[in-house]
């Protein structure tokens, strides 16, 4: 059985929604919603790291009953800190403390819509020959249907892929999107490369519904919207 360490990262720092970590989404902090999923997976919440520079995050992820031991370097909370530099920090942070773990699950609080089926399912198909599962819907533009680039040379768009005589989107390869709410990470692989570096990853296939990664206060609105529907 997987033993995870399961990182919610969450900076203090944000432009699209400012705050949005401990901003109250259907009069609960963000950040809640993936503690709450990460202690419905672990079976020792030692294994719960929240990765923060706010003292203000950390302190509402205390107020929620989570230990915060681990705080984030400065260095690794600006817009240009990757997300690989964030994940090591964590996974050095837990050896020293001599947490035990095979894998990485990463929780980004902007799912909320995520639950624990969803990491539970995206587990079970994790094994260490492998790099990555990671969680994805479809996409709402298909390259081989209505995606289009700009030709350099005419200024004329053409279909990304293919030759651009599919009339039915049914026809067009399926394309699937990532929808940022569950990484189930391989420690060795995140170690040599970095996620985007990573050959072989396998999806874990999310309903649209439960796929809105909260960037934007339109995608706030509607993640409310839909929590209210759902009595979430």
């Amino acid at each position: 059985m997987l033993n995870p360490l399961y990182i919610i990262p969450a900076r203090g720092g944000s432009k699209g929604i400012p705050g949005k970590n401990i901003k109250n989404l259907c009069g609960r902090p963000l950040i809640a919603y993936a503690i709450d999923v990460a202690r419905e997976c672990a079976s020792d919440e030692r294994n719960i790291i929240l990765s923060t520079d706010s003292v203000k995050i950390a302190d509402t992820g205390r107020s929620l009953g989570l230990e915060v031991g681990y705080m984030r370097p400065a260095e690794l909370a600006t817009d240009t800190a990757g997300s690989r530099e964030v994940i090591l920090d964590a996974m050095d942070w837990a050896d020293r403390q001599g947490i035990v773990y095979d894998c990485v699950v990463l929780l980004q609080p902007t799912s909320p819509m995520r639950n624990a089926d969803d990491v539970r399912g995206a587990l079970a198909l994790y094994s260490d020959d492998i790099d990555m599962v990671v969680s994805v819907t479809e996409a709402a533009s298909n390259p081989y249907y209505n995606c289009f680039e700009i030709d350099p040379e005419s200024g004329f768009l053409h279909v990304s892929k293919g030759d651009g005589r599919l009339t039915r989107r049914q026809d067009a390869p399926k394309a699937w999107e990532y929808n940022g709410a569950v990484y189930v990470i391989n420690p060795q692989s995140v170690r040599r490369s970095g996620l985007g570096g990573f050959a072989a990853r396998v999806p874990f296939v999310m309903p649209r519904e439960r796929s809105i990664d909260l960037d934007s206060p339109l995608d706030w609105t509607v993640a409310e919207l839909l929590m209210k529907q759902t009595n979430r």
